[in-house]
């Protein structure tokens, strides 16, 4: 037992602590509620041979070279810098992060109005005034013309095979063993030396001091018999429609290519509550009443357990964090409990 870890979640935050542990001596069980290994990040091909992420696009763009390095272990990479555009309601299509040309198109005073508050009220379910301005941050507005998504970022590219694949080479190790639709079960613990947990931390703990608000996505996959639809893989609505984005699969580069058919998901935010409990996004207030919250969560005590992940950790973190994160999390643990 003394060597026997957990691992509660098979995406990239267990899967990377999973794949560094076992290369240092560790037994790990990784367990993981649904059918398929990759956590939100996971894809596949759908019937006309497009490579489809079943939980909305996961977009790779990191300035974090031992992150790049690391997952570069697991897969080949095909460069791709993501571009998204708006649709008005004109139809017509404008770019985003907003640049001077989308500033000229709608004006400079609506730019708050038809770009930033309709997708983020969805998204959020609050009014903009309510949201974090670290959320509303996230992608500033721009000065220039640029037209990039993730300008600043050295390495931005695909995993050739996808998702999947790549995850189904982190996992593969002698010293690793993974159990799919195995829901996590508290006396699961006395099993092993150490867990570490990518449930949301709230349910963990039987809600004993409340729940913690996340948000969900409802996806809407539809295959159209026509070859291509828009210029990019991301468009996003202006308007008060229940949708805040679509998205053209087979624009990302790593996709295979139908010359027939098309593949778009619409994205329709809500409660995971409305969403079978499926929890995508901590909820970041302006009040900071749920980070509070999750702070007392966070502060109980429980030596044997790690918790990681967006989930977890009750933050909004890009994959190339999360991935830094755990790496981070799995160094610590080595230095401090070495076989």
């Amino acid at each position: 037992m003394l060597n026997k870890i957990l691992v509660v979640g098979a995406g990239f935050s267990g899967a990377v602590i999973a794949r560094m542990l076992g290369e240092q001596g560790y037994r790990i069980d990784v367990i993981d509620k649904r059918d398929h290994i990759a956590g939100n990040a996971y894809d596949y091909r759908n019937v006309h041979n497009i490579l489809v992420h079943q939980y909305g696009p996961h977009l790779f763009h990191t300035n974090n070279r031992s992150v790049f390095e690391f997952l570069s272990r697991f897969t080949e990479w095909v460069d791709y810098q993501h571009r998204v555009k708006a649709i008005l309601e004109d139809g017509s299509l404008v770019t985003l992060p907003v640049n001077l040309e989308t500033k000229d198109r709608v004006g400079e005073d609506k730019v708050i109005d038809t770009f930033i508050r309709p997708y983020s009220e969805k998204m959020w379910g609050l009014k903009l005034e309510e949201i974090s301005p670290d959320i509303i941050n996230r992608v500033p507005i721009r000065n220039d013309l640029n037209e990039l998504y993730f300008p600043n970022d050295e390495f931005q590219a695909m995993p050739k095979s996808g998702y999947t694949a790549l995850f189904e080479k982190m996992l593969q190790h002698p010293s690793i063993q993974v159990k799919l639709g195995t829901h996590f079960q508290k006396e699961m613990e006395a099993d092993y030396a150490h867990v570490f947990n990518s449930m949301p931390i709230d349910e963990y703990y039987d809600y004993c001091l409340g729940p913690l608000p996340y948000r969900s996505l409802k996806f809407h996959h539809v295959d159209l018999p026509i070859p291509r639809i828009f210029p990019v893989c991301q468009v996003n609505f202006t308007n008060d429609g229940p949708y805040t984005r679509v998205v053209e699969w087979k624009n990302i580069p790593n996709s295979p290519q139908n010359p027939q058919y098309t593949s778009l998901t619409y994205e329709e935010p809500c409660s995971y509550t409305e969403n079978n409990n499926e929890r995508f996004y901590p909820v970041k207030d302006a009040s900071g009443r749920n980070r509070e919250l999750y702070l007392a969560y966070k502060a109980m005590e429980n030596p044997k357990t790690t918790f990681i992940g967006r989930l977890g950790q009750y933050v909004y973190l890009d994959m190339h964090q999360v991935v830094s994160s755990s790496m981070a999390i799995a160094e610590k643990f080595l230095k401090e409990n070495p076989l």
